[in-house]
């Protein structure tokens, strides 16, 4: 478990770092009056969180890892575990796909 752990946080070392970016981009639009919107993901998103920007996404998936590192001793309910696991990895395919995808239609304008 120690191994999916530590890939899950250089995941979302990455993550964080095209989020910074994408949310300094996003802050200019709004700026411009562009970009009227209430969250970035939509309502049935992995996420318990609504923002305007990624990083409280990416901080709630950090949470849970911290959550999912603390269920690591033997007492842990393997279904907990799971579960956690499965958010985590559906919230860090989210990202991926929404940051790449906010990329791509940059390069497109």
């Amino acid at each position: 478990m120690q191994k999916v752990i530590k890939q899950i946080q250089a995941n979302l070392q990455i993550i964080y770092r095209k989020a910074v970016d994408a949310d300094a981009l996003l802050a200019t639009y709004q700026q411009q009056g562009k970009g009227q919107y209430v969250a970035i993901f939509a309502e049935d998103a992995p996420f318990s969180v609504k923002a305007k920007t990624f990083e409280p996404y990416v901080a709630e998936t950090c949470e849970l890892l911290d959550e999912l590192s603390g269920m690591q001793d033997g007492y842990a309910d393997k279904e907990a575990l799971t579960k956690k696991l499965q958010t985590i990895v559906k919230q860090i395919e989210s990202l991926i796909t929404t940051l790449d995808g906010f990329k791509h239609s940059l390069k497109a304008d």
